[in-house]
């Protein structure tokens, strides 16, 4: 009987998911449970890191029907990852960004667009690094577009590009850009003296409401033309901020700004978190990939403040070097970041409406910058 009950339990115990653990599954748990600490006490991109967080711990629960296995055929998460997979999901997030965002302060300050460029050095750094990895060119343009910190723009590129990567890159992509306030600070005051991060932009000038509504309309124009592979993401962005700007489908604005968006990220971070288990993710080309989204992030920062420098060379109104590092794409983290950097030298000193114009620049870099990889290697 003893026997019996020691075989019925042995039984149990090999159908629960207890009998499948492994040192990868705890790791991956604990790093889950670090982005939602990072999101409740940090408060370092709540939206992105809870979910993220959530799914990767329930991915690496042994014998869950919901995670990875990439990602299990009908389960619960592998609807939300078919959205990013199919590409559908990055042009609605463009969509819902563009209704948010008032292209204002690029408009206004046009110059503050080579900002946006500048910071861009780091796509290019990781490319080549992870060309001399051993990575394939298709594999290192995907891995390089992290320097772009868009993550919509990222994985649209690495579906096109090197869609095996598409877990590891979206990862690295979005918990990158949650941990922008921990990783751009000590670049920044590395690059500046405090005298330049103390320097107080001018008032900008006013942008006519013909402005606003013409520019989605002339940029839509301009990027079908010439950037065909990336024009899904643009087009949706500059829809969004058409929707915004005219002023009579405020329903539709807001639904795109709010609603819409909030269920869109909610598929967004539980696909990318169901992506992580431990099978995937416990790799040295993971462990590759994540340092070179690392150094493209490093990179990026520092050639936007290099950049801005370089550009007080020539002008008789000095602009505030903090203003280079928000030429990452990631809107509106990184103007937040420049920002904050600003207000600790100076507590009147509010450089976010300025730090816009190159934030708002750099999703156009990325969107450049992955067209270009998507043209050269022949993808549409």
């Amino acid at each position: 009987m003893q026997d019996q009950l020691i075989v019925f339990l042995e039984a149990m115990y090999a159908q629960t998911g207890l009998a499948y653990f492994s040192w990868g599954n705890l790791i991956m748990i604990a790093i889950g449970a670090t982005m939602i600490y990072l999101a409740m006490v940090k408060k370092y991109e709540p939206l992105l890191l809870v979910g993220i967080g959530f799914s990767c711990i329930i991915s690496n629960v042994p014998a869950s029907a919901l995670g990875s296995e990439l990602v299990q055929a009908n389960g619960l998460f592998h609807y939300a990852y078919q959205g990013v997979a199919l590409l559908i999901i990055p042009p609605l997030i463009f969509f819902g960004v563009g209704a948010m965002t008032d292209f204002a302060p690029m408009i206004a300050n046009p110059k503050l667009v080579i900002l946006g460029a500048a910071a861009h050095l780091g796509i290019f750094v990781a490319l080549i690094g992870a060309k001399v990895l051993g990575f394939s060119l298709a594999e290192a343009g995907a891995i390089g577009i992290i320097g772009g910190a868009d993550g919509p723009m990222a994985i649209f590129v690495t579906v096109k590009l090197a869609p095996h990567l598409l877990p590891q890159i979206s990862v690295a992509a979005y918990s990158y850009m949650a941990l922008m306030p921990l990783i751009q600070p000590p670049v920044m005051k590395l690059l500046t003296s405090r005298e330049e991060r103390l320097i107080r932009m001018k008032q900008s000038r006013h942008v006519t409401r013909l402005e606003k509504v013409a520019f989605p309309v002339v940029i839509g124009v301009i990027v079908n033309l010439f950037f065909p592979p990336v024009a899904p993401l643009i087009t949706m962005l500059m829809l969004g901020n058409l929707f915004r700007e005219v002023l009579v489908v405020d329903r539709l604005a807001k639904t795109a700004a709010n609603d819409l968006m909030n269920v869109i990220i909610i598929c967004l971070t539980v696909a990318i978190g169901s992506t992580m288990s431990a099978d995937t993710f416990l790799t040295i080309d993971t462990l590759e990939i994540v340092a070179l989204g690392l150094v493209a992030f490093v990179f990026g920062t520092g050639s936007g403040v290099v950049g801005a420098k370089v550009m007080n060379l020539f002008l008789t109104e000095k602009i505030n070097p903090l203003l280079g590092s928000a030429g990452i794409a990631s809107v509106p983290i990184a103007a937040r970041v420049s920002h904050i950097v600003a207000l600790k030298e100076d507590k009147e000193n509010y450089l976010i409406y300025h730090a816009m114009g190159p934030n708002l620049a750099g999703v156009f870099g990325t969107a450049i910058s992955g067209g270009i990889m998507l043209a050269l290697l022949g993808v549409k």
